[in-house]
């Protein structure tokens, strides 16, 4: 359910997010059957901060100390010190977050990158909206590396679907994430979650229809929102509430609408 991407730059190796640590093992096998060793990879580029998606940097920082690693400003002080993560992280999975994510290690401050408008060669720009501080990579040929602002597509599966976690899940700027990516008018998407999609057009126009259907349903019960998706969802429920439990998104939703209705 959790993809890597390796990029060739002119820095050598690069890798676009890296999984939790329960997924290094996977990772280095991916890697071997490129013709690579983690030793190899020079770089890591991060969307975001988000466990499943950054969760191993710290081990493997710690594992090949040459690897530098890049993030967003907001997102680098919770690598170096990612006690507060793993703290919310805990609350939220209880006695599952073991099992699911493995250790988590500080990235040492000297290998942590502040992303700029350019990184390795990749355009790099914000797109918030599943985060705050969640930024894409878009490489000279075309390809978006997304993390998670361009949704969940469980392929073969067809079903985009928008990771609505909380606590900053936010309609507006991600549909505005979304229009700076079209804006750029990438030609494929890479997708952590999971493959690459080459019908831009119909899956960020699938995106955006179920991001404000899904926050139209102010008022439903958890049970009621995962049925409706289960049901909208044509095939592979069972592999698209593994990559993004629905009440996981739910709970992110109720936070959006109690916010939106506050005082």
């Amino acid at each position: 359910m959790i993809g890597s991407y390796v990029l060739e730059t002119d820095e050598g190796p690069a890798l676009f997010d890296c999984g939790p640590t329960t997924c290094v093992a996977a990772l280095e096998e991916g890697l071997s059957s490129r013709g690579l060793e983690l030793q190899d990879v020079r770089h890591l580029l991060l969307s975001h901060i988000h466990l499943d998606h950054a969760g191993a940097a710290g081990v493997l920082v710690r594992e090949q100390p040459h690897l530098r690693v890049h993030v967003s400003g907001v997102g680098a002080p919770h690598l170096v010190d990612p006690s507060r993560l793993e703290a919310s992280a805990r609350r939220l999975y209880g006695d599952t977050f073991d099992e699911l994510w493995g250790e988590l290690v500080p990235v040492p401050e000297e290998n942590v990158d502040v992303v700029g408008e350019r990184v390795l060669g990749l355009e790099c720009f914000a797109t918030p909206g599943h985060a705050s501080h969640h930024v894409s990579y878009l490489d000279d040929a075309g390809t978006l590396y997304a993390g998670d602002v361009a949704g969940v597509r469980i392929q073969p599966h067809s079903a985009v679907l928008p990771p609505t976690p909380p606590p900053e899940f936010d309609l507006e700027t991600w549909l505005g994430s979304l229009d700076e990516i079209e804006r750029r008018g990438p030609e494929r998407l890479a997708l952590v979650h999971f493959g690459v999609a080459d019908d831009v057009e119909r899956h960020l126009g699938e995106l955006r229809r179920r991001l404000e259907e899904w926050v139209a349903l102010a008022g439903v019960t958890e049970a009621e929102f995962a049925e409706t998706v289960s049901t909208d969802v044509d095939s592979g429920v069972e592999d698209y509430e593994r990559a993004m439990p629905f009440w996981q998104s739910y709970a992110g939703l109720k936070r959006y609408w109690e916010k939106r209705s506050g005082p």
